[in-house]
C-alpha cells in the first residue's frame, strides 16, 4: 500500500471529528472516500496533508510511519490534495497561485514568463479560457475550483487527494478533468476522490471507503460488488429518502419581484421575469450562463444600464444589500458560503443573528448572548442545524448545517423574498433532500423564492417553473411538471436553440 491509515481519531471542541478510522490506498487506483457531511472525511484529509494532527492512529507511507507537521511536509513527500475550502490568493495571479510552490526564478527574480508558460500547461488539461495573468479575485466560483485543481495536478505528487473537486465546475470541464484522473492512475498515481455526487463515483472509482458519524462503515469495498442503494445506506444507515415538497398553491395574481426588458453592465440583454407570492421560480444554466450575475445586479452588484426593476408593481433601484433587506425584505443565500454566507470563525448564534442585530440593540446598541441566543433557537431548531451549542464556531460544523446556518440568517430577518444561489453544492444526500423540503416548507408560507442551480435534477425536483439562462439571456421557459425526463428534454431544448439564435418556450 501507498498509503495506510491506521486507526485515526481527532476530535474538536464538543464534536469526535474521527474516531478509529482505517484506509487503505494502492498505487495506480482511485479510491471514493465517502459519507455525509460531518461523518469526517475533509478532516481525514486534513490529516493526511498535515493541515491537522490526529490524536490518536498512525498515517503510514510506502508501509513507514510519518508524522507531517505541515501540508509543505505532505507536499515534500509526494502528496498534493484540492481541498473542499479553496486556497487561493486573490491579489495574486493565476499563474502564481498555481506555481505557488516553487515559482521559477531567473537572476535571483522571478521568472514571470516561465509561471505563465507552465501554468499554461496545467490550465489547457481542464480549460482554456482562463487568463493565467488575471486577478484569482476577478475569477467566477467555477474558474477558482478549477485553479486550485491545476495547482494540485501542477505538483505531480504520486498520491492526490481530491475533496469535492467539481462541487461548482460544468460536466464538461467534469469530463476534462476525469479523463486526466484516468490517464494518472495509468501512470501509477494514487487518488482519493471524495464526491457527493454517487453518479461519479460509480463513474470513476475502484474502491470505497464510507465513514458514518466519524466512523468507518465500510473499508476498501470494490465498486463491482456496490449498488447505490447499498452505497447510500451504508452513508446514512438507512435506505435513501426521497424529498416530499407538499402541495404549493402559489399566488399567481401577486408579482412580487418583476425585471421588465432589463440590461446590465454584466452584460445581461432584455431580461423579462416575473416572481409570484409563494413561489420557486428556477433560474437553470450552465456555469457561466449569468445566473449569479442577474442576482447580484437584482441586489445592487452591478449596474441596471436599461429596463426596469419593481418590487410590489412599484420601480426600484436597489443600492446594495443592506438596503434590499432593510427596505425590501430581500435576501441572498450565496453559492460560496464560506467567502460570502458566514463568519465561519463566529459562533452558530452570531452568524443567525447577524441580520437582526439592530432590532436586538438595546441600551448604547449593546446586543446581550442571551436575547441572541432566544431569537436564534427557534431557528436552529426549525432547520434542525445540528450543532454542540449555538456558541460552536461554524467553522467547525459541516458543510450542511452551514448552508442552514445560511438559510437560518435571513429566515430571523423575515425576508419576504430570497435568492438561493446554488443551495446544496457539495451538501450530502440526506441534507440535500432536508434543504429541498425546507424550500418548499419556506414557499408554502408565502415566501418568493428565485433558485440558482446548475443541478438539473434539483431544479427539476424543486422548482414551480423553470427559466433557462445562456449567455446572460434568458433563452426559454419552463413549465415543470416535476418529470425528470420531460422537464430535462424541454431545458435542453432552449439550449439547443440558443445556436439559431431563437428562444424558446417550453413544456
Amino acid at each position: 500500500m501507498v498509503l495506510t491509515i491506521e486507526s485515526v481519531s481527532k476530535a474538536f471542541p464538543g464534536v469526535q471529528a474521527l474516531d478509529g478510522v482505517s484506509l487503505d490506498l494502492k498505487p495506480g487506483e482511485i479510491h471514493a472516500l465517502m459519507g455525509e457531511n460531518g461523518a469526517g472525511k475533509s478532516t481525514l484529509i486534513k490529516i493526511i496533508t498535515g493541515l491537522h494532527q490526529p490524536d490518536s492512529g498512525r498515517v503510514l507511507l510506502n508501509g513507514e510511519p510519518v508524522h507531517f507537521a505541515s501540508p509543505r511536509d505532505a507536499i515534500g513527500a509526494g502528496i498534493s490534495a484540492v481541498h473542499q475550502e479553496r486556497n487561493l490568493i486573490p491579489r495574486f495571479s493565476v499563474g502564481e497561485n498555481i506555481l505557488l510552490e516553487r515559482p521559477p526564478t531567473r537572476g535571483g527574480m522571478i521568472d514571470y514568463d516561465t509561471i505563465n508558460r507552465d501554468a499554461r500547461k496545467w490550465l489547457d488539461m481542464l480549460d482554456r479560457g482562463i487568463d493565467t495573468r488575471a486577478e484569482v479575485r476577478t475569477l467566477s466560483v467555477a474558474q477558482m475550483q478549477i485553479v486550485e485543481i491545476a495547482k494540485a495536478l501542477s505538483l505531480e505528487a504520486k498520491i492526490l487527494l481530491m475533496d469535492e473537486p467539481t462541487a461548482s465546475i460544468t460536466e464538461h470541464e467534469t469530463a476534462a478533468l476525469f479523463t486526466l484522473l484516468k490517464r494518472l492512475r495509468e501512470n501509477g498515481v494514487a487518488i482519493i476522490f471524495v464526491s457527493h455526487k454517487l453518479e461519479e463515483v460509480f463513474a470513476i472509482a475502484d474502491r470505497v471507503t464510507v465513514l458514518r458519524d466519524g466512523k468507518n462503515a465500510a473499508v476498501g469495498e470494490p465498486m463491482t460488488t456496490m449498488t447505490r442503494d447499498k452505497l447510500v445506506s451504508l452513508m446514512i444507515g438507512r435506505k435513501e429518502r426521497i424529498a416530499v415538497l407538499g402541495e404549493r398553491n402559489a399566488d399567481m395574481a401577486d408579482v412580487v419581484l418583476e425585471a421588465r426588458d432589463l440590461s446590465t453592465s454584466d452584460g445581461h440583454r432584455n431580461i423579462d421575469l416575473a416572481l409570484h407570492r409563494g413561489e420557486i421560480l428556477g433560474l437553470y444554466g450552465l456555469v457561466g450562463a449569468g445566473r449569479s450575475e442577474l442576482a447580484r445586479a437584482i441586489l445592487g452588484g452591478a449596474e441596471i444600464t436599461s429596463g426596469e426593476l419593481r418590487l410590489h408593481d412599484k420601480p426600484v433601484r436597489i443600492r446594495d444589500m443592506h438596503e434590499a433587506l432593510s427596505k425590501y425584505r430581500l435576501g441572498y443565500i450565496s453559492e460560496d458560503r464560506k467567502a460570502e454566507g458566514l463568519i465561519l470563525m463566529h459562533s452558530v448564534r452570531e452568524n443567525i443573528a447577524i441580520t437582526i442585530w439592530r432590532k436586538l440593540a438595546g441600551f448604547l446598541g449593546l446586543i446581550s448572548g442571551a436575547r441572541e441566543s432566544r431569537a436564534v433557537e427557534p431557528f436552529v431548531e426549525k432547520l434542525e442545524i445540528r450543532t454542540p451549542s449555538l456558541a460552536q464556531t461554524v467553522g467547525n460544523l459541516s458543510g450542511g448545517n452551514q448552508q442552514k446556518v445560511s438559510i437560518a440568517k435571513w429566515l430571523a430577518a423575515n425576508a419576504e423574498i430570497l435568492i438561493v444561489d446554488e443551495p446544496t453544492v457539495g451538501i450530502d444526500i440526506k441534507t440535500k433532500t432536508d434543504i429541498h423540503e425546507l424550500l418548499g416548507e419556506i414557499a408554502r408560507d408565502g415566501v418568493s423564492i428565485i433558485l440558482i442551480s446548475s443541478d438539473m435534477p434539483e431544479m427539476v425536483a424543486v422548482a414551480d417553473r423553470i427559466l433557462v439562462m445562456h449567455g446572460f439571456r434568458i433563452v426559454g421557459e419552463v413549465a415543470n411538471d416535476h418529470q425528470y425526463e420531460t422537464a430535462s428534454k424541454a431545458i435542453m431544448a432552449c439550449i439547443h436553440a440558443v445556436e439559431d439564435d431563437e428562444p424558446t418556450s417550453a413544456g
